[in-house]
């Protein structure tokens, strides 16, 4: 199936005639492209073109164990079925984001600016490295930046994201199914409402039964367990931002700070640019228009 892609359509040229750079967005776990459509909106009012699609295995391209879609759901058979998305590996994140660069750059506006939300940041990493030349610059947003050789699952239960709200809710072993999986469409008040809590903490409840009819419930464990041998010389001279989320109850700001650090580290000529917004896991939808602003600042810098 084609992804589904949405991207701004206003101009985005600046007032002096040059040309915005184009921003290419990159969901996180259990999320497609239409969770970018409030800050395409925010960033069009700025005149800026982005361009979102939905990785494999996500939006109009997941697909759901049988159990999933009983109701009331069978917990043991949930939890057993193995998902139709197991085989889903980063390989296939990665051509995905790559060619949405490549279709991004091909506008003839220069080198593109690359944002990854949470898992996403798995995808634009691994892109990133093998196509640099066409990044203008890398933003990770509340987003896994794993140091070159790590694989991010080493990453879940690191001491500095004890604390985090999403395990508890996990449904089944990613052993067993080969996915991380949720039931965002559950019945059980106490569980969504832990859902939203790590989530979208920042919104209205209207805003997140909306949203959780929209996610799917598995997410691929391959690409977690999959380490990203990245270079100084490729991902780390691309200039880098990372915009941590103060509420983060997924991706805790201590975490977030690690990543920092780990990069910095690893290329300390080139540092990461950090931005600070007090939002919970996805202020895309909570926030749109700050993270606009923050992502219009970066494009411009």
């Amino acid at each position: 199936m084609t992804a589904a892609s949405a991207a701004s359509t206003q101009s985005a040229a600046r007032p002096d005639g040059s040309a915005h750079p184009i921003f290419v967005l990159v969901h996180g776990a259990w999320h497609g492209a239409w969770c970018y459509a409030p800050l395409a909106a925010a960033l069009a009012a700025r005149g800026h073109l982005s361009i979102a699609r939905d990785l494999p295995a996500h939006g109009l391209n997941a697909r759901f164990p049988a159990s999933y879609l009983k109701r009331p759901l069978d917990k043991d058979a949930f939890a057993s079925e193995p998902s139709p998305v197991a085989n889903t590996t980063l390989d296939d994140y990665a051509t995905q984001v790559m060619q949405a660069i490549d279709d991004a750059y091909a506008l003839g506006r220069g080198k593109v600016v690359v944002v990854g939300h949470s898992m996403g940041g798995i995808a634009i990493t691994a892109a990133a490295e093998q196509i640099p030349e066409k990044i203008a610059k890398i933003v990770y947003l509340s987003a896994f930046m794993p140091a070159s050789g790590v694989p991010a699952l080493d990453y879940v239960r690191a001491p500095e994201n004890q604390g985090e709200m999403l395990g508890q809710l996990m449904l089944a072993s990613p052993r067993t199914a080969g996915a991380l999986r949720l039931d965002p469409r559950s019945d059980d008040a106490a569980y969504r409402a832990s859902a939203k809590r790590a989530l979208y903490d920042d919104i209205s409840q209207a805003d997140y039964d909306a949203i959780a009819n929209l996610m799917s419930c598995d997410v691929p464990a391959a690409p977690f367990a999959t380490a990203i041998p990245t270079t100084a010389a490729r991902w780390g001279a691309i200039p880098r931002h990372y915009v941590k989320c103060l509420q983060d109850r997924v991706i805790l700001p201590a975490l977030q700070q690690r990543f920092i650090d780990e990069a910095d580290a690893f290329v300390p000529a080139n540092p990461t640019r950090v931005h600070l917004l007090d939002s919970s896991h996805s202020p895309f939808v909570s926030q749109p228009a700050v993270l606009a602003g923050v992502l219009a600042d970066i494009a411009k810098d």
